[in-house]
C-alpha cells in the first residue's frame, strides 16, 4: 500500500509520528507536506495529496493541520477525493465503510499522538461495504463531477 501524507506547520511533529507508525506497518509514503514549523499554507498540502489520490498514484491520503478542517476542505476541492475529518477511530472506520473515503484528516491541536495512530489504523483496517452505500457514494460522485444532484434538483 502507498499513501500520500501532507500537513501544515502546526502538524510537523504529529506527521512525523504518524509517518513512523505507518512505516512500521509496511506502508510506503509520499510526503508532500512541510517539514518545518515555518508558516505553511494548508491548502497546498491538501491539494497535493488530493491530486495524488485522484490520479491513482497512491491508494489514499493522510492530512493533518491544526484542526484537520482546513486541509480537508482543500483536499475535497479535488474531483474524486472524499476526505473526512475525524477525531476518534469509530468515525474514521465508518467513513471508509459507508462513504468510501480515500483521505483521512485530523487535527494536531485536537488529537494526541496515540489517538492519531488509532484513527489512522481504524481507517486503514476498514473496508468499504458497498451495497446500500453505493447509491449515496454515486450521488457524491455526481455532485463532484457536475456540481449538481439530479434527484435533489427535481
Amino acid at each position: 500500500m502507498k499513501l500520500a501524507i501532507g500537513n501544515d506547520h502546526a502538524a510537523v511533529e504529529l506527521k512525523n509520528i504518524v509517518m513512523a507508525h505507518l512505516e512500521e506497518r509496511g506502508i510506503e509514503l509520499v510526503n508532500v507536506g512541510t517539514d518545518t514549523t515555518e508558516s505553511f499554507d494548508y491548502p497546498i498540502s491538501g491539494y497535493r495529496v488530493g491530486k495524488l489520490v485522484a490520479s491513482g498514484e497512491v491508494d489514499g491520503g493522510v492530512l493533518i493541520c491544526g484542526t484537520g478542517v482546513g486541509i480537508s476542505l482543500a483536499a475535497n476541492k479535488v474531483e474524486g477525493v472524499r476526505a473526512c475529518v475525524c477525531s476518534e477511530p469509530y468515525s474514521a472506520a465508518l467513513s471508509k465503510r459507508h462513504n468510501n473515503t480515500n483521505v483521512i484528516c485530523f487535527g494536531a491541536r485536537v488529537v494526541g499522538d496515540e489517538m492519531a495512530k488509532l484513527i489512522v489504523d481504524s481507517w486503514l483496517d476498514a473496508t468499504y461495504e458497498g451495497g446500500r452505500h453505493d447509491r449515496r457514494v454515486a450521488m457524491l460522485n455526481e455532485i463532484d463531477r457536475t456540481g449538481s444532484l439530479a434527484v435533489a434538483d427535481a
